[in-house]
């Protein structure tokens, strides 16, 4: 891609060059290649009990419909279809793309104006499609929206759902503009409003009026927000530019200056939010994914020197933890808690050891980058179990390594 301004940065994104860190180990183009197929082809049509997490539901009016199933919780999620479609999209599968779009808007999409949750996607279903939750995760509806405008660029527009542009700059103004909206909830009145923080513009961890609102650190997506500022609603695109400047300077605030570790939860300032759930100020299952975010940032973009540093703090402690050994979750300076009990991912998860190994898209040390990216190339893909979660951010990670995450810009 053509460097247009000086505001896009001295990234990808700018050079249209993607660094692949396995090649830059000694891997071929092609047994990368066929890890990335192997990995696609078990996590998306593999043994159905044993390996696979998504699954052909039929189809309607608009044509085939897949879903995305958390195995272990017999549950589908927007996160895991809003992976689903990014993987998808990413590796030029049009027919699966299409599939899990309309599964997640058969079922997941909440139609009725007078719903709290109007214009947004019940975040948990069960594989029939009967709603666990009204509510909306907007890490999802982030993943949905950059996935659909990479697919509008990549194969054009039809019609209806299929309006790829349409439906994403739908959802983008339902995230930063949606109006309150109340009704009755089982435990008094409901209310749901945007997602987008105005001020600070930062995402929220979920768009439900109550109490102080707070954030995720792990849905902080500043690689995306660039792409917002430049191809969504006009009228929103300063207000996606600094959100994305606003995340990166809460990556530094979130993050242990010792260690590199972000909560799971965490307010405005970037303080741990420890008073949601047991270990939410922890560095934990969601928080996995923070170091690949801001790395991903780096290597598209180049805007935030930062972003090296924490790359460089968190790969640093986790080699002291044993880059084959580390587990799952940390107090944010360093204490190992062991695995969550009642939940599937291993004592060493695949997921994990993923996005460490894409925190090398940053990282300075390059020696020490290297040792993640070997760990990931060793890695077996996710199966049993604990496949989804691993098995999805395995499969982005194997191809954010690789390079063969882009930016789908406009023809």
């Amino acid at each position: 891609m053509a460097k247009t301004s000086p505001q896009d940065g001295g990234g990808a994104y700018a050079t249209g060059k993607y660094r692949n860190l396995f090649a830059e180990d000694g891997h071929s183009q092609k047994e990368i290649r066929a890890k990335i197929d192997a990995a696609y082809q078990q996590l998306f049509h593999g043994d159905k009990q044993t390996q696979a997490i998504a699954f052909d539901a039929g189809s309607n009016a608009n044509g085939p419909l897949m879903y995305v199933t958390d195995w272990a919780n017999h549950d589908v999620r927007t996160e895991g279809l809003s992976y689903g479609m990014m993987i998808t999209v990413e590796l030029g599968k049009k027919v699966e793309f299409d599939a899990i779009w309309n599964w997640a808007k058969t079922y997941m999409y909440i139609s009725d104006p007078k719903a709290p949750s109007y214009e947004f996607f019940a975040w948990s279903c069960k594989t029939d499609g009967t709603h666990n939750s009204e509510g909306a995760a907007p890490d999802g509806e982030s993943y949905f929206a950059m996935a659909l405008l990479f697919a509008s660029n990549r194969w054009g527009d039809r019609k209806g759902i299929y309006d790829y542009h349409a439906e994403a700059e739908k959802l983008l103004t339902a995230m930063v503009h949606r109006e309150r909206i109340t009704a009755p909830g089982k435990y008094g009145p409901h209310t749901v409003g945007p997602m987008m923080n105005p001020d600070p513009p930062m995402i929220l961890f979920v768009p439900d009026v109550f109490g102080q609102p707070f954030t995720d650190p792990s849905y902080h997506l500043p690689a995306f927000y660039e792409l917002w500022s430049r191809w969504g609603p006009e009228e929103d695109r300063a207000f996606w530019a600094k959100a994305a400047e606003t995340s990166r300077a809460f990556f530094v605030k979130t993050t242990n200056p010792q260690t590199g570790l972000a909560p799971d939860y965490a307010n405005f300032d970037g303080t741990p939010h420890a008073n949601r759930f047991p270990q939410s100020g922890e560095f934990g299952y969601d928080a996995w994914r923070t170091a690949s975010n801001w790395s991903v940032d780096w290597s598209w973009w180049h805007k935030a020197p930062e972003e090296r540093e924490l790359s460089g703090r968190i790969q640093e402690f986790f080699a002291s933890q044993g880059i084959d050994k580390y587990g799952p979750v940390y107090t944010l300076d360093g204490k190992d808690m062991g695995a969550t009990p009642g939940l599937t991912h291993e004592d060493h998860p695949a997921g994990l050891a993923g996005t460490n190994a894409v925190a090398g898209l940053a990282a300075t040390d390059r020696a020490r980058a290297k040792e993640f990216t070997e760990a990931l190339w060793k890695t077996p893909i996710p199966s049993g179990q604990g496949r989804y979660y691993d098995g999805m951010l395995y499969l982005m990670s194997l191809m954010h390594v690789s390079g063969e995450f882009r930016v789908w810009g406009p023809k």
